[in-house]
């Protein structure tokens, strides 16, 4: 497929018991404000059921710490949150009170953004969610989404952004992080199937390249997923009206000196309302070792994951207006694809008074093949356009973060200190195929391609990153955050198409900061910059292949493309039960480069601008309810004063959403429980000149449970309740429908799910 211009080429990727008249009048403005080791488990004694454990907040403003400076974000060490769960009375029946008010974790005085936050065990526990990835979506503002069914890695937009499969969202699972360099399918593809949701203590969260701990892939924001030390013992059974069924086990080991064996197993299928369903099943496992105490100790976890599916990709629009397929069909139902991972990851730590000293280390393997067909017959009238792009690799890395507090005088001070790295050893390759079955030609390169293989490289691509951060207290009300890093990334691609070697590597540093004034009546301000990076497929930097005659050989494409960013917030706690955040930023990217993983090529753009704000809000009036919203403007444009050299007619950046609404209640009472999500996704423009535009979409979900006894409880979920008629993710480019049907430019849409149920019963043991 040969695409001259950005605008045909693919962007991818209850009622509440009033306590006061107060209580109703802020739930009431907040709302309209933005409206193997199982058979060990079965031995070992259960918890005790009058057990009190820790309580905390649904969602927290802030970040995890020790001794009070921010925990390092990966690879780092993160300190995990304990596990929520259920006080039992002598009846064993669920106590009245299960959580607390969010004030609890407020974050004045510690934190070194407006916009940075936690989110707690028992919220993710207690969120409706169809898939493993949108437990992201309490992360605020950011939208986590599909073009095409199950077992692929979800689309994410944040801040202005259309990150595809993850690009300009760092993300990290137990410190390894997840994001892809130079993926067969996608820059920094982020797959998150291979999660379980149980074994979750929370995520930690940032947006923008204000830390100094957070490199590659960190422009947009950052989420660091952390693993439990200890889970509940249960199991669990669901099945959903969409042919989807999960089943789970999973529980904790104690030993008499104090260590901990988590493990879980879980399988599970779906097919979805897809014409030809996606038969999408997999099966995964975890086993986490924990050893030691707060002061020294060590863990060590592995975890596995397989699946395979048949995908329904976002279909042309004109497919279902000619009545070529049905709303749920299909052009190509031979498209899908496979995945497998398994990993080893581990960190020690060690701290005295003063100071602590964190090193990670991890070692992962991955294997994805996919079959895609988004242009059907345009390149190919004959057999078609699909594409299958497979992929191996092997990541090693790790980090060493030393941290410590210190006083001159009266100022307190508090410094890290780390050293990050990863190694990726890698083979890709893309082949021209019809019905999964390779083809010799490759009608869509641009470059030479040998029978059978269209694009093959062996690439080994190394990166450290080298930081240190500064807090320091000047004075009650007055702080300051200051950090520098430096990294360097460098490898070499080899082209088994037409033997050519390359070698590149660069450095690029990064200052950050924010000076922080508060609190003063629960309030403080904050302005944080800084420079980031995103890191580019080193195929692009290679040359192995391009977009097109336009940007073949005429554009360098650096390893990692900079970018600048500014931000202002506040951060408040204007009522005893209610925590605001509000930030403006700007985003300036030197160039707007997009991969688009369905073609196998990269595109290098004009430099862009993303300007926005946002304004997140919780509000606790009792200690088992939590009601939440979150708001995002974003206004995404390139910067070039001639657009016409890039092969673009217009300023707008595709597929970059400039309104994201949510809002939620999450409750927790007794022997109920359950949550409400709303979610708006704003319009976004498909062309360069705004004139092919999607609409976005709203959707709600649901679930409620009931506890029966401590160890016994029934979930029903509700997915899409008011079975909205919409397009989960939308783009535009060019395809033929048939084999004889002409050349057309238009949108194309992947439709939300219909309305459907879930049932989930949950045992203890």
């Amino acid at each position: 497929m040969t695409i001259h211009s950005f605008s045909s080429m693919r962007l991818r990727c209850g009622t509440i018991q009033r306590a006061s008249q107060r209580h109703l009048v802020t739930a009431t403005a907040l709302f309209s404000l933005s409206l193997p080791s199982f058979f060990v488990l079965l031995t070992q004694p259960a918890f005790a059921e009058d057990e009190e454990k820790p309580k905390y907040a649904l969602r927290s403003s802030t970040q995890a710490a020790v001794n009070s400076p921010r925990q390092p974000k990966g690879p780092g060490g993160a300190a995990s949150k304990p596990v929520a769960s259920e006080k039992v009375d002598a009846g064993n029946r669920p106590a009245e009170v299960v959580q607390v008010i969010a004030s609890r974790h407020n974050l004045l005085g510690r934190a070194a953004t407006a916009s940075e936050g936690s989110l707690t065990a028992r919220e993710i526990q207690l969120r409706p969610v169809y898939r493993v990835g949108q437990l992201l979506e309490a992360v605020p503002g950011l939208v986590v989404t599909s073009h095409s069914g199950e077992g692929k890695a979800n689309q994410f937009l944040l801040r202005g952004f259309n990150l595809d499969h993850g690009t300009d969202l760092a993300t990290f699972v137990d410190d390894m992080p997840i994001n892809g360099v130079s993926n067969a399918h996608g820059q920094g593809y982020t797959d998150l199937n291979f999660l379980i949701p149980e074994t979750l203590s929370g995520v930690d969260y940032t947006k923008g390249p204000f830390h100094a701990d957070i490199g590659d892939f960190g422009v947009a924001g950052s989420d660091h997923m952390k693993l439990a030390d200890e889970i509940r013992r249960q199991i669990s059974l669901s099945a959903g009206t969409l042919g989807d069924y999960r089943a789970y086990i999973g529980g904790t080991t104690h030993f008499e000196n104090g260590d901990r064996w988590v493990n879980a197993f879980n399988i599970s299928h779906s097919d979805g309302p897809w014409k030809y369903p996606d038969n999408a099943r997999s099966i995964r496992a975890l086993s986490r070792y924990t050893h030691g105490s707060a002061a020294s100790g060590f863990d060590l976890t592995a975890m596995f994951y397989r699946g395979q599916w048949r995908a329904t990709n976002d279909q042309p629009l004109a497919a279902y207006s000619e009545g070529l397929i049905s709303r749920y069909g299909s052009l190509d139902p031979t498209d899908g694809g496979f995945s497998e991972r398994y990993s080893l990851s581990g960190h020690y730590h060690l701290s005295r008074d003063n100071w602590k000293w964190t090193t990670s280390a991890f070692v992962a393997h991955d294997r994805l093949t996919l079959w895609n067909n988004f242009t059907h017959y345009l390149d190919d009238p004959v057999n078609g356009d699909q594409q299958q792009q497979d992929e191996t690799r092997t990541t090693l890395g790790g980090s060493s973060v030393y941290a410590r507090q210190d006083h001159v005088g009266t100022v307190k001070t508090e410094t890290q200190v780390g050293v990050q790295g990863r190694y990726d050893f890698l083979y890709v390759d893309r082949r021209h195929t019809r019905q999964r079955i390779a083809l010799p030609n490759c009608p869509s390169s641009l470059e030479a391609t040998r029978p059978y293989l269209c694009n093959a490289d062996t690439i080994d691509l190394g990166a450290v990153g080298l930081f240190v951060q500064n807090t320091t207290h000047w004075l009650p009300w007055l702080r300051t955050v200051v950090g520098l890093r430096e990294d360097y990334q460098g490898g070499t691609d080899s082209n088994e198409v037409d033997g050519s070697l390359t070698r590149r590597h660069q450095w690029l540093f990064q200052p950050k900061g924010s000076l922080i004034f508060g609190p003063w009546q629960k309030t403080e301000l904050y302005l944080s910059a800084g420079r980031g990076f995103h890191s580019n497929d080193f195929r692009s930097v290679s040359g192995s292949y391009a977009s097109g005659e336009f940007t073949k050989g005429s554009v360098t494409v650096p390893l990692m493309t900079s970018a600048v960013s500014g931000e202002v917030g506040v951060r408040t706690t204007p009522l005893r039960h209610l925590n605001v955040q509000a930030a403006a930023f700007i985003i300036d990217f030197d160039s707007e480069l997009s991969y688009d993983g369905d073609a196998g090529v990269t595109s290098p753009g004009p430099a862009s601008r993303r300007k926005g704000v946002e304004l997140s809000a919780q509000y606790t009036p009792f200690q088992w309810l939590e009601i939440n919203t979150d708001l995002s403007f974003a206004k995404a444009r390139y910067q070039a004063k001639d657009l016409s050299k890039y092969g673009i007619d217009g300023p707008y950046v595709t597929n970059a959403p400039s309104f994201v609404w949510s809002f939620g209640i999450i409750l927790d009472r007794g022997p109920w429980y359950g949550g409400l999500q709303v979610r708006w996704l704003g319009g976004y423009p498909l062309v360069e000149d705004n004139s092919l535009r999607s609409s976005g979409y709203k959707e709600v979900n649901m679930n409620l449970g009931y506890r029966f006894t401590s160890k016994l409880k029934l979930e029903a979920s509700v997915f899409n309740a008011f079975d909205t008629h919409a397009y989960a993710a939308q783009y535009a480019y060019d395809y033929r429908l048939t084999p004889t049907s002409s050349v057309q430019t238009g949108a194309t849409g992947h439709p939300i799910e219909p309305i459907s149920a879930r049932l989930s019963l949950t045992a203890g043991f």
